[in-house]
């Protein structure tokens, strides 16, 4: 799986957006169901030349869509309308549909990759407690848990649980929605440091933690800044800065539903 990837959430449109990204070098495209962008994004894999193989798509049920059937019928419905023969990952949205349905889409997930319809499994907005009862089902951990991950939101007991368990963690809304220079007045002064910007750097820690992040952007010349962040290394000491940012729950800036039951 490619370290960055590509977000396409509130972009409708998005074909030109992963064109450009795909043009700058990404290779990872992240959408969902619900972002009802599946068609743009599989014009833009058509359209940008490159190997179907070398592109990583990821896409993801939302809970009013779970259930063992409900899932594989729109799995099918995914594919038509990315028009590919697979999906590299599948995500269980969010686990707001409850432990019944949640168990019963992860399952209809892993009949799809057995079916050869997508490749990877994963989760998203999942807590331990969540995770926790796949494996107490008896079932396989999933291989990837993305979850809203910036310094002010770190989620910490839940990215060393993956960690420990080798689950590997994305990281949605890594720029904040771009509200990083409202919430983190200070952040331009480490930018400065290393002759980069802001969001640059928030994308850095990110990638620093371990993490895969997601940046969103429409913008042509944002996209490609975004991938610029490969040729430079935050020190320990801005690290600990921005590590030192964090506040729980009240960080987050989007739905983060990781704590219901």
């Amino acid at each position: 799986m490619p370290v960055l990837g590509l977000g396409v959430w509130k972009n409708r449109e998005c074909t030109p957006a992963c064109l450009e990204a795909l043009r700058v070098g990404y290779r990872h495209i992240d959408t969902a169901q619900i972002y009802r962008n599946e068609e743009a994004c599989g014009q833009a894999i058509r359209e940008s030349g490159l190997s179907r193989e070398d592109i990583f798509i990821t896409s993801k049920c939302v809970s009013k869509t779970h259930g063992y059937e409900k899932t594989l019928r729109g799995i099918d419905k995914s594919l038509r309308k990315f028009g590919l023969d697979y999906i590299d990952l599948f995500l269980v949205h969010d686990p707001i549909s409850g432990k019944e349905k949640r168990l019963a889409t992860y399952r209809a997930l892993l009949d799809a990759r057995e079916a050869g319809k997508i490749r990877t499994v994963g989760v998203s907005n999942y807590n331990i407690r969540h995770i926790e009862e796949i494996k107490e089902a008896g079932l396989e951990i999933p291989a990837v848990n993305q979850i809203e991950l910036h310094p002010l939101c770190q989620q910490r007991p839940i990215v060393e649980y993956c960690t420990q368990n080798s689950v590997l963690v994305q990281a949605y809304t890594p720029l904040l929605e771009g509200k990083f220079q409202q919430l983190i007045p200070s952040l331009h002064t480490i930018a400065d440091k290393y002759n980069k910007d802001s969001a640059q750097v928030l994308i850095r820690w990110s990638i620093q933690k371990g993490f895969v992040p997601l940046p969103k952007s429409a913008n042509p010349a944002r996209i490609a800044s975004n991938a610029d962040v490969f040729d430079f290394e935050l020190s320990e000491e801005d690290m600990a800065a921005l590590d030192a940012l964090d506040k729980g729950k009240e960080g987050a800036v989007t739905w983060n539903p990781v704590d219901v039951p």
